[in-house]
């Protein structure tokens, strides 16, 4: 595969990425409360989840499955716009690999363990059991969401933001500003940390800006893509190999 071609496949697992992390992620909206319900009380989120049957399972496995995909599309990034000034890319790259792991092991715990409570939870009338199943299921939440998911998952995504961001700066791939419309969402994904930092400190004053940084991060891996689409083959041998 010469050098455009592998700009041109790494746009299109860009753009193919962002289609398939927003199909899971609007049917969980409209089908179980997604994102508001990841703070609602266990019983009502138990109760939610068994309603929502297998359709709901395979749903969150679609969307920890596209979060996987996040690896080869990184690795490939890295190898369409690293250069000789561009060291630090590297191990931006393995942040991002690893935020990919991250984040599919978080999602999964929907696939793999949630089902398994919301069966026991709805199936037993035992105060006792339902008790149990309500302390399980908050340390699998609290750790297995909160910690590997959002919290380690989304400061390495940070992370890789930031490097790849810096090196677009240096690419004669990209218009400066397609750079400058990923760091702009840094500030926001690592204020909305404060979220998660109330799960455990309720005083913590909470700005719910991960929202807004996610759904503009999104559009910067859409534009991309577009732009390794639509790079001349005349700038990719600007690029050393």
């Amino acid at each position: 595969m010469n050098r455009l071609q592998l700009a041109r496949a790494t746009g299109i697992l860009f753009v193919f990425l962002v289609v398939l992390l927003n199909i899971p992620y609007t049917l969980l909206i409209q089908n179980f409360e997604y994102d508001d319900i990841l703070r609602k009380p266990t019983d009502y989120v138990l109760t939610q989840f068994h309603a929502g049957g297998v359709g709901l399972i395979f749903t969150w496995f679609v969307f920890g499955l596209a979060a996987l995909l996040f690896i080869p599309a990184s690795m490939l990034l890295h190898k369409v716009i690293g250069r000789d000034d561009t060291p630090y890319l590297t191990t931006a790259t393995v942040m991002g690999a690893l935020s990919g792991i991250l984040q599919s092991v978080g999602l999964m715990r929907w696939v793999f363990v949630i089902p398994v409570l919301a069966d026991l939870y709805t199936s037993t009338t035992s105060a006792t059991t339902r008790e149990a199943v309500v302390v399980v299921y908050q340390a699998v939440h609290q750790y297995g969401g909160v910690v590997i998911g959002e919290h380690l998952g989304q400061t390495l995504l940070v992370c890789w933001t930031l490097g790849v961001g810096l090196a677009i700066l240096r690419s004669p791939l990209f218009k400066s500003w397609v750079a400058w419309l990923g760091l702009v969402t840094i500030p926001l994904l690592l204020l909305g940390q404060s979220e998660l930092l109330a799960t455990v400190m309720p005083t913590m004053p909470v700005l719910k800006t991960t929202p807004i940084g996610f759904m503009m991060w999104e559009v910067w891996l859409l534009v991309v893509g577009i732009s390794l689409l639509r790079v001349p083959s005349q700038r990719l041998a600007l690029v050393a190999k």
